[in-house]
């Protein structure tokens, strides 16, 4: 094994995610890079390459290769379900493909080939229309991560350099929002959080602020009982359980550069209660984290961008980063082995 390698997906073949590995590798030494090897079609990269001008040398290999080739060559893990590709065409024909390349990015992290997965953006529209039956990308993860029954509850975290941020609900309707959210929820969504900023991210001893649901964090029930409700208790029993956690607070004081230097990670009531903010700080090299599973896996925060895919100008900052981040937080977790 190599502790180094990253395992990074190819994603949706006709979007960008192709050639933002090409670019990436091109970049690997000014963006000081760690090595990673591609699970993709090695013909697509060829043709993409040349297509763009990045005179990128593909070489097919073995995991136990791809590390020595990285310096030369762009190592790729070939797929074995291919399909015909149309840069910024999607086409469910090549669901497959997409599939296989996530299923081994996790049996080789999982297996000892690779320390982390990295994982170029996938259409769920595509996947489901060839038949895929997860909700996303991050609930398939997890089923992959099931282990005797038990399904790990995986926790989106958006990071940058400046912010960490954790929505409680995700991409559920902003209607939805005040049924879906419990204590139960943002207590567990809290501990997993404390956990893997100790354990994955070299923070001992984590602080958490936790947003309110509402304007003001409800103005003292005035303008809405949850806060009260349901997110001061859960503050309560994560102190309770010894984690450093504070608020509920309101949501639009946050963010401001001195607020961020008392926390190390925000907990956020719903999507773009969070995203707002890491998008506004850091849009174009925003890393999306999972936490929660029994390996480390980061995205580039940002989707497969069809309209402009194969057109050379998709900017490879948000992967660089994702790629930058596995790896650091690998190595605090090895760091952290017996």
């Amino acid at each position: 094994m190599s502790p180094r390698l990253l395992a990074l997906t190819q994603g949706d073949p006709a979007g960008i995610g192709p050639e933002l590995a090409l670019k990436a590798w091109v970049l690997r030494e000014p963006a000081a890079l760690p090595p990673f090897a591609c699970i993709a079609d090695p013909g697509l990269l060829e043709s993409l390459s040349r297509r763009l001008g990045l005179d990128v040398p593909i070489v097919g290999c073995a995991w136990h290769e791809a590390e020595a080739l990285f310096d030369q060559a762009l190592p790729v893990i070939a797929l074995e379900k291919t399909a015909i590709v149309v840069s910024g065409h999607p086409d469910p024909a090549t669901a497959a493909g997409t599939i296989e390349a996530i299923d081994r990015a996790v049996a080789a992290v999982r297996e000892g080939h690779a320390a982390a997965l990295v994982t170029n953006p996938i259409a769920k529209s595509v996947l489901y229309a060839a038949g895929f039956r997860h909700p996303g990308h991050t609930e398939y993860l997890a089923h992959l991560a099931a282990d005797g029954g038990r399904t790990p509850h995986p926790v989106m975290m958006l990071w940058c350099e400046d912010l960490a941020v954790v929505p409680v609900t995700i991409h559920v309707p902003l209607s939805a929002v005040p049924s879906l959210l419990t204590t139960d929820l943002i207590v567990e969504t809290g501990r997993i959080v404390a956990r893997e900023l100790a354990s994955r991210f070299g923070i001992p001893q984590p602080r958490i602020a936790l947003s309110g649901l509402n304007p003001h964090a409800g103005e003292g029930g005035a303008l809405g009982e949850e806060d009260a409700a349901v997110v001061a208790p859960a503050v309560a029993q994560l102190k309770a359980l010894g984690i450093d956690a504070s608020g509920p607070y309101p949501a639009d004081t946050m963010f401001h550069s001195r607020a961020r230097a008392g926390y190390d990670a925000a907990l956020a009531m719903y999507h773009d209660q969070a995203l707002i903010p890491i998008k506004t700080i850091a849009f174009d090299e925003g890393v999306n984290v999972t936490l929660g599973l029994p390996f480390i896996r980061t995205s580039p925060d940002h989707g497969t961008a069809f309209d402009i895919a194969g057109r050379g100008i998709a900017r490879p900052d948000s992967l660089c980063a994702a790629l930058r981040l596995a790896a650091r937080m690998a190595a605090h977790s090895e760091s952290r082995l017996p």
